[in-house]
């Protein structure tokens, strides 16, 4: 399990992929701003397509992440409550 690897490298590919629209409307004449705003509202959900797979690795991590930490709260429960160690 590399759940922080895997959020690293899509926080990353996303920024990026914000990065080359925006850069791409910049050489285009488009003020940064707009170039900037154009970019995030077309990038983030392109990249919901483009990384698919990895987004998908990332939900399968945190699942997994999630899982764990609810079978040891249910362990403390069971502790507190005087069940079985």
């Amino acid at each position: 399990m590399h759940l922080g690897r895997d959020v690293t490298l899509y926080v990353g590919a996303r920024l990026g992929m914000v990065a080359a629209v925006t850069a791409l409307l910049v050489l285009a004449n488009v003020p940064l701003l707009v170039a900037l705003a154009v970019g995030v509202v077309v990038a983030l959900p392109l990249s919901m397509f483009v990384f698919g797979g990895l987004r998908k690795r990332v939900a399968q991590g945190l699942e997994e992440k999630q899982a764990v930490r609810r079978a040891e709260r249910e362990k403390l429960r069971a502790q507190l409550r005087g069940d079985a160690a």
